[in-house]
C-alpha cells in the first residue's frame, strides 16, 4: 500500500484547494478540475481509514471480557471488508491520464465492404449518439459526408462533457459486423469494417501550429452539415502542410468553421504525440492492454446471433440490440477495468 504520509500528503492538497475555492481566489477552473480528480480518491482514502480505525476499536475491546464476544464478531465483519476498500484504494491511486477529462472528437469511416461498410459506419455513429445522449453530454456533427443510401463515408463529431473521453478512449481500433445486408437480396451474410478514432481534444497551449504551415481554402458547403448554405462558399478546409494532414468544416459560419477546423487539427497533431509516446512505453510493456493501435479489429458485431464480441478482452455479449441502440455502459466498464487491472498488476510487479 502507499505510504501514510503520501495519503496526508493527498487530503491535504485536497483541502487547501476546497479552501482556495470557498474563498474564491485563484484560477477557479483550474483548482476546479483538481479538486474534482482528487474528490474520489479522497473519498477512497478516507473510507480506508474509517475502516482502520473501527478495526483499532474493535481489537481494544477485545480486552474487555463481556464485549469479547461481540467484538470478535464486529472484527470479523471489517476485517472481510478490509480487501475490497484496499483494492478501491489503489484503483483510485493509480497514475491517471491527462486526457481524460477533456472533450472527445469523434471520427468515423467505413472500411472494407463498399455501401454496407457505409451504413455500417452510420450505425456507429447513431450508436455513439444515443450513448451521449444518455450520459447528458453535448454531440456536435463537425462534418458528415453520407452515401446514395444514407450511409456514412466521413464522419467527425465533437463530445463535451463530464469524463468523455475516459469513457470512450478505448472505442478507436477498427469495428467489424456481419449481417446480411440491405443491399443483398440472396439473404447471405456479409462481413464489413469500419473505423473509429476517438481523440482528445487539444488546447490551444498544447500543440503550437504555425500559420505558415497551413493552407486555409474556403468552399461551397453542401451535405450533411451545410445542405441549408447555397449562395456562400462557407464551408472550410484547412491543410497542415508539415503532416499533410486535412480537415474540413462545414458549419453555416465560414467563421465557426475555421474555429471548429482548427479544433479538430490541432487534437489531430496532439493525439499524434500522444500515440508516439505511448508506442514508446509499449515497447517495454508489449502486453499492455488498450495500446489504442488502430490497425487491429478490435470488435465484432454479429447480427444473425446478436452477439457482441471485444476481441481485446475476450467478452461476449448477446445484446446486440442494446449495444448498438447505444448501450455501452457493460462494455466500456469492462475495458476500463481490464486496463486498470493492468496498471495494477503493472505496479506491483
Amino acid at each position: 500500500m502507499v505510504s501514510q504520509d503520501k495519503l496526508d500528503e493527498i487530503v491535504r492538497r485536497f483541502d487547501y484547494l476546497e479552501a482556495r475555492m470557498a474563498a474564491g481566489g485563484g484560477d477557479i477552473a483550474q483548482l476546479g478540475r483538481e479538486y474534482a480528480e482528487l474528490r474520489p480518491v479522497v473519498g477512497e482514502i478516507r473510507a480506508y481509514r474509517k475502516l482502520l480505525d473501527e478495526i483499532a476499536a474493535a481489537e481494544a475491546m477485545l480486552e474487555d471480557a463481556e464485549m469479547r464476544e461481540l467484538a470478535g464478531e464486529e472484527l470479523s465483519a471489517l476485517e472481510a471488508r478490509r480487501p475490497r476498500l484496499e483494492e478501491g484504494l489503489k484503483r483510485a491511486l493509480l497514475p491517471r491520464d491527462a486526457a481524460d477529462v477533456r472533450p472527445a472528437i469523434l471520427e468515423i469511416r467505413p472500411g472494407t465492404g463498399g455501401e454496407e461498410a457505409a451504413l455500417f459506419a452510420a450505425d456507429l455513429m447513431r450508436m455513439y449518439q444515443r450513448y451521449a445522449e444518455g450520459k447528458g453530454w453535448a454531440f456536435e456533427v463537425i462534418e458528415a459526408q453520407e452515401s446514395e443510401l444514407g450511409g456514412i463515408r466521413e464522419l467527425v463529431a465533437l463530445i463535451r462533457g463530464e469524463g468523455v473521453f475516459a469513457r470512450l478512449k478505448f472505442e478507436s481500433g477498427v469495428h467489424r459486423v456481419q449481417r446480411v445486408p440491405e443491399t443483398e437480396s440472396g439473404g447471405r451474410i456479409h462481413t464489413s469494417a469500419a473505423t473509429v478514432a476517438v481523440l482528445p481534444e487539444a488546447e490551444a497551449v498544447d500543440v503550437r501550429i504555425d500559420p505558415n504551415d497551413l493552407r486555409i481554402d474556403t468552399m461551397r458547403a453542401s451535405g450533411a452539415g451545410g445542405q441549408h448554405v447555397n449562395t456562400t462558399d462557407s464551408a472550410v478546409r484547412i491543410t497542415h502542410l508539415p503532416s499533410g494532414i486535412v480537415v474540413t468544416s462545414s458549419q453555416k459560419s465560414q467563421h465557426r468553421n475555421r474555429e471548429i477546423a482548427m479544433e479538430v487539427l490541432r487534437s489531430r497533431l496532439f493525439d499524434r504525440e500522444r500515440q508516439k509516446a505511448h508506442a514508446s512505453r509499449a515497447e517495454a510493456r508489449a502486453a499492455m492492454v488498450g495500446s489504442g493501435d488502430r490497425s487491429e479489429r478490435i470488435r465484432t458485431y454479429n447480427f444473425p446471433q446478436g452477439r457482441m464480441t471485444d476481441h481485446r478482452i475476450g467478452l461476449t455479449l448477446y445484446k446486440l440490440d442494446q449495444i448498438i441502440g447505444g448501450d455501452l455502459d457493460d462494455v466500456i466498464d469492462a475495458l476500463t477495468e481490464d486496463a486498470q487491472a493492468s496498471l495494477l498488476a503493472e505496479m506491483e510487479g
